[in-house]
């Protein structure tokens, strides 16, 4: 078996061509990858649901907009939660990458009140086996690009996939000019 190198911490970017509805313009923050697979959560799909119908507790943290995103198509009756967090953390936090990290919700609130600088919830996540992202990159379904810590808390999340490929020093750039629907061109 080859060794994987973890993409942890990264964002997988759709390309204009991924047809998946589940994923079409996406951008992913991969939360996890080894040899087992890759589990993330998309970060552009916001659900018209606000946080305190779910997580009254959690309401009061979540950063603009206050709403449940749909996090991928597998688990959607199961939350997660992102947070940056400048600092060194604290309890009911476990860093992901930088000061991006997923939260406890189990743990009382105010335990991060302090500490949070914005907090996503999301419903769900996107899971792959072993070896089927690795294939999907292999296609050309997804950039792996750079993540920043304000890409877990933009305040407008259907700009991101545009916002993330224009920051690229890359051909990739131009892609963020990519027409939604090419036929209209």
């Amino acid at each position: 078996m080859t060794e994987v190198s973890s993409l942890a911490g990264r964002l997988l970017v759709a390309a204009p061509a991924l047809a998946d509805p589940n994923f079409t313009r996406s951008v992913v923050l991969v939360l996890d990858h080894d040899a087992d697979g890759a589990l993330g959560v998309v970060l552009n799909r916001p659900t018209p649901v606000d946080v305190s119908e779910v997580l009254e507790p959690w309401a009061a943290l979540a950063g603009e907009p206050g709403v449940v995103f749909q996090g991928g198509p597998v688990a959607l009756d199961a939350a997660l939660a992102l947070a940056v967090v400048p600092g060194e953390g604290s309890l009911g936090w476990r860093r992901v990458h930088g000061s991006i990290g997923l939260v406890d919700l189990d743990a009382p609130p105010e335990v991060l009140a302090g500490e949070v600088g914005s907090l996503r919830v999301f419903a769900g996540y996107a899971g792959w086996g072993a070896e089927q992202l690795e294939g999907e990159l292999d296609e050309g379904a997804w950039y792996v690009v750079d993540s920043e810590p304000g890409d877990v808390s933009v305040p407008r999340p259907e700009g991101l996939w545009r916002a993330v490929l224009r920051r690229q020093r890359s051909g990739l750039a131009l892609l963020a000019t990519y027409p939604d629907d090419p036929s209209l061109n």
